[in-house]
Formats: structure tokens, sequence, C-alpha cells
């Protein structure tokens, strides 16, 4: 079993709160196993439950449970109430399970599987489950990665961002965005393999390619006004290695940082609070702007927002697909566009896919739209070379 949220208490709150968390889930836990389970916790935000002489179906029934009690706190501390959540991880133990590490790995594998799912739910360990099956498929990619790297297989592709400021449409800048050349030559979408990156602790090293790559573009292109945005992993934002590089790379590469925006997700940003501030603070001394990306998508965006020194508010893509037609989505993209002006912040819409949807961007006030009807991605190389980077001519 495997928290949501902790870590933003533990953050926010400090490590008492966590703490007296612990306590609080602990006790609660405990009420919903059978006198012959054994409860306990495994370290950090992570609990296990053995239950013993039980069969699947049971096993279910009070994992439904462990799942709903902890859905049912409520964590007060400092006049702060919070909301818990947990991924649950079933195996069953028989004969073909194999030894402790087997059992341990299958059980690990299964809660990684409901976090993937969406969190707060439970996941049954299957050997022919095919989510199993492509989880270890992801060894393969790790191999293709490593290889990409050595071999300079990683593609610098970029999507336009337009200024949607008194209708101009000008081209403000340009998202940069990673691609894969497979043995064939193909070209392989991050969709495929930055999962494997992020589940092998690859990224701080695919983050360092990209960017390195980048600024090298960057400084090939002669007195060119461009606004280039990177994304950057929550795994690098942790990785202090990582964070040293990136500021000496940025020391020595001579470019005018204020062209340079990365973007973190709003969901690592919250889950890293702590080290996502501190990074973001470092890099914005040396003049460089952050987007705050899929904003809207975690549970408490409105609430952190006040304490991240972000600049862009990136409206996660769920609520623009379908804002023309759902009052809802057209409702929270107001209300994060209204919440980002008072900030000072400019919002940036991802996905516009039709005019309808622009239409609708410019009349709500959003300063910023990319998406296939703006402009799909292509490699830099194109971009660079028709001179379609330099803005404001």
């Amino acid at each position: 079993m495997d928290l949501d949220q902790f870590k933003v208490i533990n953050d926010t709150c400090g490590h008492a709160a966590g703490d007296e968390l612990l306590k609080q889930l602990a006790a609660s836990l405990k009420s919903q196993v059978r006198d012959s389970d054994t409860l306990a916790r495994l370290g950090g935000d992570e609990f296990g439950v053995l239950l013993d002489g039980c069969s699947l179906d049971m096993a279910r029934n009070i994992s439904t449970k462990l799942l709903d009690e902890v859905r049912n706190i409520r964590f007060a501390w400092d006049n702060k109430t919070f909301e818990i959540g947990v991924s649950i991880g079933v195996v069953p133990i028989n004969a073909l399970s194999g030894n402790l590490s087997n059992v341990m790995s299958a059980a690990d594998t299964a809660c990684y599987e409901a976090k993937d799912q969406g969190r707060n739910r439970i996941h049954v360990f299957d050997e022919n489950d095919i989510d199993i099956l492509r989880r270890r498929g992801e060894m393969d990619w790790v191999y293709r990665i490593n290889d990409a790297l050595d071999n300079d297989k990683l593609l610098l592709y970029c999507q336009p961002i337009v200024d949607l400021s008194a209708g101009s449409g000008k081209c403000y800048g340009h998202e940069i965005l990673v691609r894969l050349k497979g043995e064939a030559g193909e070209i392989i979408p991050p969709n495929a393999f930055i999962p494997a990156a992020e589940r092998y602790n690859l990224m701080p090293v695919v983050d360092k390619h990209i960017i390195t790559k980048t600024l090298a573009m960057m400084q090939e292109v002669d007195e060119c006004n461009m606004n280039v945005f990177i994304n950057i992993s929550g795994q690098s934002v942790c990785d202090e290695e990582f964070v040293e590089y990136l500021l000496t790379m940025l020391d020595k590469s001579g470019i005018d940082l204020n062209k340079l925006t990365f973007e973190i997700t709003e969901t690592a940003t919250v889950a890293n609070f702590s080290k996502a501030t501190k990074f973001i603070n470092a890099l914005k001394e040396k003049g460089c702007l952050f987007a705050l990306d899929d904003f809207g998508s975690g549970l408490s965006s409105f609430s952190y927002l006040k304490n991240i020194p972000v600049d862009f508010l990136k409206i996660d893509g769920s609520f623009i697909r379908d804002i023309a037609n759902d009052e809802t989505d057209h409702a929270f993209v107001e209300a994060i566009n209204q919440i980002g002006g008072i900030m000072g912040l400019k919002t940036i819409a991802e996905f516009v896919e039709s005019e309808k949807i622009l239409a609708m961007l410019k009349q709500i006030g959003v300063d910023y739209a990319q998406g296939f009807y703006l402009g799909r991605p292509e490699p830099v190389e194109n971009i660079v070379s028709s001179d379609k980077m330099i803005i404001n001519q």
C-alpha cells in the first residue's frame, strides 16, 4: 500500500505532521484487518499487510475496506485539512510464487500498476496481465534508451506556442519535444519510451541530453530572438547532481536566459514541493522562467499555486479538448485564467485542435495557445533553417 499526498503533508507541514498522520493511519488500517493478519510499515509512506489463510476474493474485500478507510480520513494540521489516497497492490502467495524477493517484487509491480491507472485503487497481480507484460517489456526500452543516448538517437522536435493577445497570432516561442530514432529509422513518440525512462530513473540523463542539445542549438542560431520551453522531469528536480549540472551549463551557455522557460508538471511539483520550489528559485536567480505544466490535473491546484514561483500556467489539455462542448471545462479554464491574471501569471492552453476551441480561448482571454491546429511538432532543424524560431519580426 503506497500513500498518495503524504509527501505534500511532509513538505508543507513538516515531519511532525507526517509522523502524526502515520500514527493515525496505522490505527485506522489495523481496524480493517483480521486478528490473524499482519500490518506493518515498510518504510516512508508504504505499508504492507500479510493476509494469512486468505482467499483472493477475501483479499479483495479487505483491500477495498482499507482503501475506503484511507479515503475517508480527513487529516487536520495547523488549520489545514488534507485528503489522503492509497494505491494497493495485491499478490497471491502460493507454490508458484517463488521466494520472498519474488513476492515483494510482484506486490510492488501491482502497486505501481494501481498508481499508473489513476491512483486510489487496487490492482491484483496476474502473471498473464497485459499490464504486467507491458512493464516487463519496459526493460527492453532501458537498453534502447541507453543506446539512443550513446549514439545520439534522441531527436529534438518542437511545437509553436502562439500569442493570442489582441488577436496577434504571432509565434511567441517553441516547446522542445523529444523523439527516439528506431533501428529501422522510424521515429518513435515519447509515450512509448518515457514511461520506461521514468520507471528506471533514467530521466535525469535524458533531460541532460535534451538540455545540452537545446543550448547548443540556441548558441548556433546567431542573434535569434527566440523563446524556448524545455520540460524537466520530477526525477531531475529532485536530483542534486542534475541541478548542479544544469546551473553550470547555463552559466557556460552565454545565451539570454530570459528566453529559456522550464516546464514542470503540477503533479511533480506538488509531490516534491520543497525541492521543486528550491529548484525553481535557483534557476529564476539566473534569469530563467518557469511554467507549471498540466495545471488543473492535481487535487489541490489553487491552494498550492500561491507558493510556487512560476511565470506561466499551462492549462491541462483535458480541459481544453472539450471546452467548446462542456460547460464545466469552460468554467474551469475561465477560473484558471482569471486567477492566473490576478497573480500576474500568463496562461497557455494546450491541445488546441480546432478554430472553435481557439475562438473560445480568445474570448476567455487566455494569453497563449499551442496544439495541432496551430502547428504540429516537427524537427528542430526544419524550424531553425526556415527561421520560424525568430519571433517579433
